[in-house]
């Protein structure tokens, strides 16, 4: 058994939606005070209504270094301190490279890689503070294991997150803080189901569980290293995906059923 989550105090970015709404749903069920940030004022209201428990929002956008400076701060205020902070905000939109212009670019970057580094950044001392803090980062197995047409500022992004994982949890251990992250396949979250029947149909028959995941098999790794026992892990990724980066070619899926 692994020891309790109950009463720590958890920083959620993103969690408005998907997988963030997930990770937090299972903080919130082990007894955490969650903390939830986006940028929809309204969607975080439904998600903290949905969520229940000891859950709070605060809209804010993880781009901008001052606003997370004022999330840690509410998190002090209204919890005392951070345990762990979970730096899940990402963006994902399409565009071929031929098409991607500096704005595009800098949105993914802006949100996907400086929210990351920006979000531990103003959680530093707290984190340092609690004795036992945990960053988890939520990046993809798209650009660390495998590229999808569409999204090479997507993949570049979610490739730089892990090189900053590994260098930070170096910087941080002396710290006593963990750095490490979950590499999600293909989640049923509102941004697939967004991207089509068909899309969702090619990306089930890629993954050999037969299923998209789903947050809470994120939010499950997440609470994993957030936990006492994985303290003696850190600068590690961790592939939740129902093994679909495993296959080297749809003929091993094919095999399968022989």
């Amino acid at each position: 058994m692994f020891t309790t989550l109950s009463g720590l105090s958890v920083v959620v970015t993103g969690a408005s939606k998907g997988i963030g709404k997930g990770i937090a749903r299972v903080f919130a069920d082990a007894g955490a005070h969650v903390l939830i940030t986006g940028r929809s004022a309204a969607d975080l209201e439904a998600a903290v209504a949905d969520i229940g428990g000891r859950t709070s929002h605060l809209p804010a956008d993880v781009s901008s270094r001052a606003d997370c400076d004022r999330v840690a701060a509410t998190a002090l205020e209204r919890h005392g301190g951070i345990d762990v902070l979970c730096a899940n905000a990402g963006v994902f939109p399409s565009a071929r490279l031929e098409d991607i212009g500096a704005d595009d670019l800098a949105a993914v970057m802006g949100t996907n890689l400086n929210g990351t580094v920006f979000s531990v950044q103003a959680c530093l001392d707290a984190l340092t503070a609690s004795g036992r803090g945990r960053v988890v980062v939520t990046s993809s197995i798209t650009g660390p294991f495998t590229g999808y047409p569409g999204w090479s500022h997507y993949a570049a992004s979610k490739a730089a997150q892990l090189g900053f994982v590994r260098t930070a949890s170096l910087e941080l251990a002396p710290r006593g803080i963990t750095v490490n992250a979950v590499l999600p396949g293909n989640i049923a979250t509102e941004g697939i189901a967004d991207l089509g029947p068909g899309y969702v149909e090619a990306m089930t028959a890629s993954i050999p569980q037969g299923r998209l995941g789903s947050p809470a098999d994120i939010g499950h790794a997440a609470a994993f290293f957030a936990t006492l026992e994985a303290g003696f892990i850190t600068g590690q990724t961790l592939v939740v995906d129902g093994g679909q980066v495993l296959p080297e070619s749809t003929q091993a899926l094919a095999a399968m059923a022989g």
